[in-house]
């Protein structure tokens, strides 16, 4: 296989370089990459690779565009909202470079799907933000023997590895048990600095060009860290864990799980018309509904209304009546809580609530509630003049 003359010109500045030249221009030409979500770090990470010259372009994504990812998703634009992501990016990566392959599953990564999908790619590229994909896409890159390049990001700092169990340690390795939920807030819902993943994916598209010219020192067994604020760069130095359950000298994981089960994410699907906990049998579940809450307001039913979110966010919209006492002061302000009260605890999305709720439950509170979904359902469902953030 050769370059052809349009080619030859598209990559004139690599050609120019002696650790690529033509023949690493062919290997990039050559190579296929799988890039999971093509959000804030799949972005930068999608774009450079087409641009870099990567012949087969995987892209993995189900979602669709909405306002709120284009502070940062760069790859989308505002006449993008309500697309596919991945017809979104594939136009904008056939823009950037026509010569090249884009494969557009249009579908989210499953245990059932991902070795299937994984095994056709050389390279995984993770720019996924939840701890299941991370986990999914780990372990089976470790059963296929495939490198993933890994990236997360979080507020103003970010963090990026090599992940590759034949050369080195896995995400396992690192991680071997996802933290407890509700306990790492996701960038929904703890914001991140829009220029983070920019950057963080830009690292990713290096360690992924540098994987295919088998140029320079990777970062299998460093965890770079990058803080943005103090604009400094840290590293960590990983080793391969022995008792590692996927990758160690006896593992116990030889095939895909169920990572929603593993990492502790309740499967729901709101539903307007169908809602498991009613007037009738709320007191029986933990989560309750915003349509009982509303209820139970309109009631005037003896309820304290905890916010564990920031004062930011409460400037934003809130309950009418509700109490502001952001999480982190949860634990030194207990003894300000109602005892005689029914308690219902809410956040943004239900995930930092439902940690307050076990935290209460285990200091003796016997009546609390989590607002499943948190004020963004309540405001979709019951009060559509509240500000959604």
């Amino acid at each position: 296989m050769k370059l052809t003359k349009s080619e030859l010109k598209r990559y004139s500045r690599h050609l120019l370089l002696s650790e690529v030249g033509v023949e690493g221009q062919l290997k990039l030409k050559n190579a296929s990459v799988l890039v999971v979500g093509l959000g804030g770090l799949g972005s930068p990470l999608a774009m450079y690779l087409a641009a870099s010259g990567i012949g087969k372009l995987g892209l993995v994504d189900h979602d669709t565009v909405d306002a709120s990812n284009l502070q940062r998703q760069i790859i989308h634009g505002t006449s993008d909202i309500g697309r596919l992501k991945n017809e979104s990016a594939s136009e904008k990566l056939k823009e950037i470079n026509p010569e090249i392959t884009i494969v557009q599953h249009n579908e989210a990564l499953t245990s059932k799907n991902a070795m299937e999908i994984i095994d056709k790619y050389d390279i995984v590229a993770d720019g996924t933000d939840n701890f299941q994909t991370r986990y999914l896409v780990n372990d089976a890159c470790v059963l296929l023997g495939k490198p993933n390049v890994y990236g997360s990001v979080y507020r103003f700092e970010g963090q990026v590895s090599v992940f590759w169990a034949e050369k080195g340690p896995c995400y396992r390795c690192l991680f071997p048990n996802p933290p407890a939920p509700g306990t790492v807030p996701s960038c929904e819902e703890a914001g991140v600095l829009g220029v983070l993943p920019g950057v963080v994916g830009m690292l990713q598209g290096t360690e992924v060009v540098k994987l295919i010219l088998g140029k320079g020192s990777l970062l299998i067994g460093r965890l770079l860290l990058y803080d943005a604020l103090g604009m400094t760069f840290s590293e960590i130095k990983l080793k391969a864990n022995p008792d590692c359950p996927v990758c160690g000298e006896h593992p116990k994981v030889k095939a895909l799980i169920d990572y929603d089960e593993f990492c502790g994410v309740k499967k729901t699907e709101y539903s307007t018309t169908n809602h498991p906990n009613t007037l009738e049998n709320w007191e029986q579940e933990q989560d309750m509904q915003p349509q009982v809450l509303s209820e139970l307001i309109k009631q005037d039913h003896d309820l304290f209304i905890l916010d564990v979110r920031e004062p930011y966010e409460f400037d934003i919209c809130h309950i009418e009546g509700a109490t502001l006492l952001p999480l982190n002061q949860v634990v030194d302000k207990l003894d300000t809580l109602p005892e005689n009260k029914i308690i219902v605890v809410m956040c943004h999305h239900g995930g930092r609530s439902r940690s307050i709720v076990n935290y209460l439950n285990d200091n003796g509170f016997e009546k609390v509630y989590n607002l499943d979904g948190g004020i963004d359902r309540f405001a979709v469902e019951i009060n559509p003049e509240l500000d959604r953030y």
